[in-house]
């Protein structure tokens, strides 16, 4: 009978050390373990020298450190760097790293696609096929730390120049739709035997997914983004489906207990700019009227188009001008920079390969014939006046 190797990517460290003491060894050997691990990026239990070699040999034979294969590794000329990385049974994802002067950001997948399938993210659009486990999403920021500072020969180990500085959980998913693998790895980022992460410095995304907004916050409160993306609860739910379930008083509800908890003082709203969708200035005085009660920074995000996605960026003087009401209004407000997208690197780019449970894009298919056979209205609510 074949021996099931544990990933000990997979542990958090409560459970490392519960892990040892099941292997007859005491809590410190954990915190060796752990660090050997994620400070010094080790694969082999041969370069642990200051553990026991009857300890080794026992690892060896009962446990691994696997973090997913990297399939491929480009570069963009802005330097932000993209790996796709294999996650089994035919499913891919991303992971992008964007370098800038006093920083670096890792953003990280929790799920081999989405199923929350936003109308303006490339990635929602290939349907979903699992949940990613612990080990494959720590094993994004173990991957590329290292292979980070192979590039530019920086030696593994806490003396070493870290290059991942902060770490958002924007990438491929919903993470709170993928609750304890999440926090599990987020525990693993914070903890000083680890790669001892600021809660301020790690950023979990989220489309609104309410009562796990107010578990995250009893839990693993780290800072937090939602992606807003509208001003009322009409154009959200055409643009993010979770909405009928979690409409915007209930979100912004949660937002202000999160705060109670959040090791920042504010949650940051991400807003996609659409052309003649969500970008009007009267869209502009909503959302100042919706925040009212909820401290927040925006951070207006530059649409990245693609083909299904039948929507177009809004215009750089729109996007100026839709700040500028914001700015007026006392809020701060940012516009992010795009970067990667000559690599297919950038916000709601990322794609990977995905085998879809869901059948995305099968429906979207099907829903095109009806409409060129029925009319464009075909499976939409229209309103019929008298």
């Amino acid at each position: 009978m074949m021996t099931v190797l544990t990933n000990l990517l997979d542990l958090d460290p409560a459970q490392l050390v519960a892990y040892c003491g099941d292997l007859g060894e005491k809590p410190f050997r954990a915190k060796q373990l752990q660090r050997w691990i994620h400070q010094f990026g080790a694969s082999s239990f041969d370069e642990m020298t200051d553990l026991a070699k009857s300890l080794r040999e026992k690892l060896a034979t009962r446990a691994m450190i696997a973090a997913p294969t990297v399939i491929s590794d480009h570069t963009s000329t802005d330097g932000t760097r993209k790996w796709l990385v294999d996650v089994g049974q035919g499913n891919a994802v991303e992971t992008v790293f964007i370098p800038e002067e006093n920083r670096g950001t890792l953003c990280i997948s929790t799920q081999a696609g989405c199923a929350v399938n936003c109308r303006f993210c490339s990635t929602g659009k290939q349907g979903f096929n699992r949940n990613l486990s612990v080990g494959e999403i720590i094993g994004q920021l173990w991957m590329a730390e290292f292979e980070l500072r192979k590039t530019k020969g920086i030696a593994p180990g806490p003396k070493g120049e870290r290059q991942i500085t902060n770490v958002v959980m924007m990438g491929m998913g919903e993470p709170l739709l993928n609750f304890e693998p999440t926090v599990t790895a987020l525990r693993l980022m914070l903890d000083d035997n680890a790669y001892g992460l600021s809660r301020r410095r790690v950023t979990l995304s989220t489309s609104g997914v309410v009562p796990m907004i107010d578990k995250l916050s009893q839990e693993c409160p780290v800072a937090l983004a939602v992606s807003l993306h509208a001003s009322n609860d009409t154009l959200r739910d055409s643009l993010i489906p979770l909405n009928k379930k979690h409409p915007l008083k209930e979100l912004m509800a949660a937002c202000k207990r999160y705060l109670e908890f959040a090791p920042r003082d504010f949650v940051t709203f991400e807003y996609c700019m659409l052309d003649g969708v969500n970008d009007t200035d009267a869209h502009a005085r909503e959302l100042i009227e919706l925040v009212r009660d909820v401290p927040c920074k925006f951070n207006l995000i530059p649409f990245n188009p693609f083909p299904e996605s039948g929507l177009k960026r809004s215009a750089n003087p729109r996007i100026k001008a839709f700040a500028q009401i914001l700015l007026d209004a006392g809020l701060v407000t940012t516009t992010r920079k795009t970067r990667g997208d000559d690599i297919d690197a950038a916000c709601g780019q990322l794609a990977g390969e995905v085998q879809d449970r869901t059948r995305v894009q099968e429906r979207m298919q099907k829903m095109a014939e009806y409409q060129k056979k029925f009319g464009e209205n075909f499976g939409k609510i229209v309103e019929i006046t008298q």
